[in-house]
């Protein structure tokens, strides 16, 4: 199946500083400046890409920027649709490593708000049409942006996604991190509670699979402490706290979407809450997927190759990298395929004039193998060193013949 032109033409004539993954500035009405990168495998500075890349829309999580995802769009596995895809990374504003303070008259936006301004990103870029993938607080915006503007979003990957309002508990803890994010800077308590919301209830074993994830959450860690500024992290928490329920209104998220979730991840009820509410207003649900990874938290951390596979079907279901082979799909070998004329001669007569030709036979579908079950269910005669019947006919022969109609 061919690839549908999803994006249009993308003009990176005047991009060539973000092409080498150098933050460019765009100015919103609303939300004012953010900081967007591209990131494209093989980009070139000259001209237009191809109309038929995707082009992919991610938005951060709390306590982080757009390089969150730079490792997952160079995993292994994604390689096979990385040269079909041109991912747009966007910066929440303040929220960027070493940032500076927002101004102090700067008002920080709302969810909702920022998810209606990123569509002057997209103009500004000269792009069509975009997929979204986002996590946590990044997934809560790019489905308000779906929402608003549903006629430029392919679909949407929502990760760990909640739909409705704080509740009180989570309130009262943001409350007090809050508070100390503005009074004395990254403490261990604002460092817990953004860990709880990224990774859940982590729990380090002696298992040898664990080291890997222990030291991604360690990195971010680091990455709190050092880089992230904690007053311009405090406002997007803040924002993040006062966020409005969407679920309400979810029946205008009605794109293709897929929802995953870790099973360990705090958002899991979350997420499989607005599952359900999607469900129940969309007239198509086999738009909507929902993917639930075992025994992990973090998915994108934990379990990337897993995401890849979600991801490059979703994709492909879509109508978007159809060529692209499967993932862990062995596809068996092809045979001489028949012309047309081959069509034409009976059944019958196509099996016995392959006895006698020393051509390879031509074959409607693959011969079953000696000692195992035939494709109609039924046991293949094991063959014998003086049997009269050829491979290539015994094939034929194990399986059941169709009647075909010869004609008068």
């Amino acid at each position: 199946m061919a690839d549908r032109k999803s994006s249009g033409q993308i003009d990176l004539s005047n991009l060539k500083a973000i092409l080498k993954m150098e933050g460019q500035t765009i100015t919103c009405p609303v939300i004012g400046d953010v900081t967007i990168y591209v990131q494209a495998s093989g980009a070139s500075d000259q001209g237009t890409r191809a109309s038929n890349e995707v082009v992919i829309l991610t938005v951060h999580d709390l306590g982080c920027d757009h390089t969150m995802y730079l490792e997952f769009v160079e995993h292994p596995k994604l390689a096979p649709i990385r040269n079909r895809t041109v991912w747009v990374h966007v910066d929440v504003p303040g929220q960027g490593q070493d940032a500076a303070d927002l101004p102090a008259d700067y008002q920080f936006p709302s969810m909702q708000q920022i998810g209606e301004d990123l569509i002057h990103v997209l103009d500004h870029l000269k792009i069509k049409e975009v997929v979204c993938f986002g996590e946590g607080a990044g997934a809560n915006i790019l489905a308000r942006f779906a929402m608003a503007h549903i006629n430029r979003v392919l679909g949407v990957c929502l990760m760990h996604t909640t739909a409705t309002a704080a509740g009180l508990m989570e309130s009262l803890k943001d409350k007090v991190m809050r508070w100390k994010l503005d009074t004395i800077g990254m403490n261990p308590s604002a460092e817990n509670y953004l860990l709880l919301h990224r990774f859940g209830a982590t729990k380090f074993s002696k298992a040898s699979d664990n080291e890997e994830l222990k030291a991604i959450v360690e990195s971010y860690q680091e990455t709190l402490r050092n880089k992230a500024n904690p007053r311009n992290l405090k406002k997007f928490v803040e924002a993040f706290l006062k966020r409005t329920n969407i679920a309400d209104n979810i029946k205008k998220l009605n794109c293709p979407v897929l929802l995953v979730t870790g099973q360990l991840s705090i958002f899991n009820g979350t997420t499989k809450g607005l599952h359900q509410s999607i469900l129940k207003t969309c007239g198509d649900k086999t738009k909507v997927e929902f993917i639930e990874i075992g025994g992990v938290a973090n998915v994108l951390e934990e379990k990337p190759d897993k995401l890849v596979e979600c991801f490059q079907y979703f994709l492909q279901g879509i109508g978007v990298v159809s060529s692209v082979p499967m993932q862990n799909v062995v596809r068996p070998p092809r045979g001489r395929s028949m012309s047309m004329q081959d069509y034409d001669i009976p059944l019958r007569q196509r099996l016995f004039s392959a006895q006698f030709s020393s051509s390879p036979p031509i074959s409607c579908s693959p011969p079953s193998l000696d000692g195992q079950q035939s494709a109609s269910g039924g046991a293949s005669t094991p063959s014998t060193p003086n049997s009269p019947t050829t491979p290539e006919i015994k094939g034929f022969i194990d399986q059941p013949l169709m009647e075909v109609a010869e004609p008068i």
